[in-house]
């Protein structure tokens, strides 16, 4: 029979119950050769424990923290490496949002925290105290992980919700961070009533002592999350309005709404951050509306020089019928025209008769024109007005909607409209208005150089 070897801390001193060594295993005995080695090596364990409390401690410690090493290797393998991969492996989009916001991280720090809770028993020569105090180390840091763990999940469940196409652009972020407002605080409470090992309940009834502080920390908190609920409820602002705000310089797109601030990316490309209830206490105006009716507001007047306004000579009204948005205005206002003036009896005085205008006549142009533009929206609001005259001369007004809301378009399809217009004016002996400039002054000078001096 092989005799084991001491090891080195020597001699192990046999016990009155113990078998002799080299005596055979008794009947029954489950033993053999491979359980006595390993009994007996337990006994010497015990023993060297015994007699060297402080190495044994030290070992017992060591190999705590690597099988708590181990076991965070081993847990994210499991829970990090082998998710993302079946994650990659499907279609849907929530399991890679929860991969993205590392909610499979957070859980699988709860294996090397549960190690060393459960062995901590286990390492001989700790005394009570320093057990007691360890465990409440790792209750409180279980409770962090849970903490951490839900505002990660929270945050993916935002994520999963902004990229979900049932949103209607409208935001949770709001209540998100609200949410995680609260875990933080209860998980705060429950960390440091566990380091101390002191029930939780009376920390969290010693918050009504304080709540005087507590509203005046959290004003801003408590005004935002009001203001969330009102723009949530009204449907207010979504992500990817446009707004402007003047008070603050905000005019873009917003960008996000949080619990605190709203963001918004303005035109130049800056971003304009505002507390959220300064969109209820303060005016904006959301030009969502305009974008989901359909169509974009032209509203811009041209001044013409009034000094060009005059009656049209039969002459020029022929050749403005040859015009097809004109033909049938032109004809019915002849009908009428020539229908009043057959009942005039002073004929041939210009006071008495009525007579076509080229300002009238170029009005009915482009109505006519916009009418049948295919780019103005036919089902809302057009006019061509002619406004108050001003030391400018007499402005005409074109009010209506373009079909196509996109700005690059909007600004195309207004600029070719307003060319046309002043293509237009000289066919209706119309002439623009405009503040004389040096070239004009120039060339008044030349002519009046060029004029021959009277006779004396």
């Amino acid at each position: 029979m092989a005799v084991l070897t001491a090891p080195p801390w020597g001699p192990v001193a046999q016990s009155a119950d113990a078998p002799a060594a080299g005596a055979p295993a008794a009947a029954g005995d489950s033993g053999g050769l491979g359980i006595a080695w390993l009994d007996e090596l337990s006994v010497r364990l015990n023993l060297w424990s015994l007699d060297q409390p402080l190495a044994a401690a030290g070992v017992a410690l060591a190999v705590l923290l690597i099988l708590a090493w181990l076991a965070d290797r081993l847990a994210r393998a499991l829970m990090v490496g082998a998710v993302r991969k079946l994650a990659g492996k499907t279609a849907a989009t929530w399991d890679d949002k929860l991969v993205e916001h590392k909610v499979f991280h957070r859980i699988a720090l709860l294996a090397p925290v549960t190690v060393v809770l459960w062995g901590i028993d286990a390492v001989p020569g700790v005394s009570d105290e320093l057990v007691t105090n360890i465990r409440n180390a790792a209750d409180a840091a279980i409770a962090l992980v849970v903490m951490l763990a839900v505002g990660a999940l929270l945050n993916a469940l935002d994520a999963i919700y902004s990229f979900s196409k049932l949103t209607g652009n409208r935001s949770i972020k709001t209540y998100t961070q609200l949410a995680k407002l609260i875990v933080y605080l209860f998980g705060t409470i429950i960390v440091v009533s566990t380091l101390l090992n002191r029930p939780a309940w009376p920390m969290i009834t010693g918050l009504g002592a304080v709540s005087a502080i507590l509203l005046l920390v959290f004003k801003d908190t408590i005004m935002s999350f009001i203001a969330s609920i009102q723009i949530g409820s009204y449907d207010m602002v979504r992500v990817g309005d446009w707004i402007e705000m003047p008070s603050v310089g905000a005019d873009g797109d917003v960008i996000d709404i949080g619990l605190h601030t709203v963001k918004v990316q303005n035109w130049n490309k800056t971003i304009t951050t505002l507390p959220t209830h300064k969109l209820i206490s303060d005016s904006f105006q959301n030009w969502r509306g305009m974008s989901e009716s359909g169509g974009r507001r032209i509203k811009r007047k041209i001044d013409l020089d009034m000094n060009s306004v005059r009656f049209l000579t039969e002459e020029e009204v022929d050749r403005l019928e040859t015009f097809n948005v004109l033909t049938d205005h032109i004809k019915t206002r002849r009908a009428e025209i020539r229908a009043h003036n057959d009942k005039v009896q002073n004929t041939g005085v210009r006071a008495n008769e009525r007579h076509l205008t080229n300002i009238g006549t170029f009005r009915a142009y482009l109505l006519g024109y916009l009418r049948t533009h295919p780019k103005i929206h036919q089902e809302m609001t057009l006019l061509v007005r002619q406004l108050q005259p001003t030391d400018r001369g007499l402005p005409i007004e074109l009010y209506c909607f373009t079909n196509d809301t996109a700005w690059a378009n909007y600004e195309d399809i207004q600029a070719d409209i307003f060319d046309h217009i002043l293509a237009m004016l000289p066919e209706f002996g119309l002439a623009p208005f405009q503040l004389p400039a040096g070239r004009d002054f120039s060339a008044a000078l030349a002519g009046r150089d060029e004029t021959p001096d009277a006779p004396e």
